[in-house]
């Protein structure tokens, strides 16, 4: 595994033989147990159990991945987030035991990739992980097709094809694909799609965008009514599946 990673201080890019991740969390048993399945994977690990230790570690390293519990001892996860987001485009995904609507969208609009609730299985850790990371590389390289099983949409001549069948979708119905293959395997909230796609002046205007998901839904889904590549996060927003080398769609 090879990953091309910013040393901060000559501003020149580096080549190393390990993806870099910190995990950030107060229980030693959590880290414990994120840092044994990330290494089997061959990544880097460091770890941090404060806020303040998180950032500070943001600053001196040029980490690939953030992995942070909200739940810290001296500052909430959230301005972890804002901070962070003020000077780099790391991925960060949260882990935390609250699993309310409301402070899922909250993290995710001040700049998270995605968000997993404890208790949590590392094979969807992993998948999450993973999905935020090619989301990186494909944003750094230019990569300008995105796979999502049968489903392939090429940002750079703006056309989307089923099974090599090229679709005819509405100007909105592409934007609405666009911003979710932007974000392949990660959630995007609902606020998010609403304000890039019909303006701020909608965001509280959903129905346009259960609308638009279920005329999307019946052109690139088998079954529109099972949707496996255009998957609801209940209540938060809505997550295109991306193709995994391994076993074809993401996890979801």
């Amino acid at each position: 595994m090879l990953a091309m990673t910013t040393d901060y201080k000559s501003g020149e890019r580096a080549a190393t033989n390990m993806l870099d991740i910190l995990i950030v969390d107060d229980e030693a048993q959590i880290r414990r147990f994120v840092r044994a399945g990330f290494e089997l994977q061959g990544f880097a690990i460091h770890e941090a159990e404060t806020g303040a230790a998180a950032i500070r570690d943001a600053t001196l390293r040029a980490h690939d991945l953030i992995i942070l519990d909200i739940g810290l001892p001296d500052i909430d996860g959230g301005q972890v987030v804002e901070r962070v987001r003020g000077w780099s485009d790391v991925p960060i995904i949260i882990l935390s035991v609250r699993s309310n609507e409301a402070e899922k969208v909250r993290l995710l609009e001040l700049g998270a990739d995605d968000y997993v609730v404890k208790p949590f299985g590392m094979a969807e850790l992993l998948a999450r992980a993973k999905a935020a990371l090619r989301r990186r590389q494909r944003a750094a390289t230019g990569e300008p097709v995105v796979h999502a099983g049968p489903l392939s949409i090429d940002l750079a001549t703006r056309t989307v094809s089923l099974n090599g069948e090229r679709l005819s979708l509405t100007p909105k119905e592409y934007r609405l694909l666009q911003i979710l293959a932007q974000h392949a395997g990660n959630v995007v909230t609902h606020q998010h799609l609403l304000r890039e796609v019909w303006g701020a002046a909608h965001i509280d205007d959903p129905h346009y965008l259960r609308i638009f998901v279920r005329k999307l839904r019946k052109k690139i889904e088998a079954d529109p009514t099972q949707p496996k590549i255009l998957a609801t996060e209940l209540g938060v927003g809505y997550r295109l599946a991306q193709t995994s080398p391994e076993s074809g769609l993401e996890p979801t």
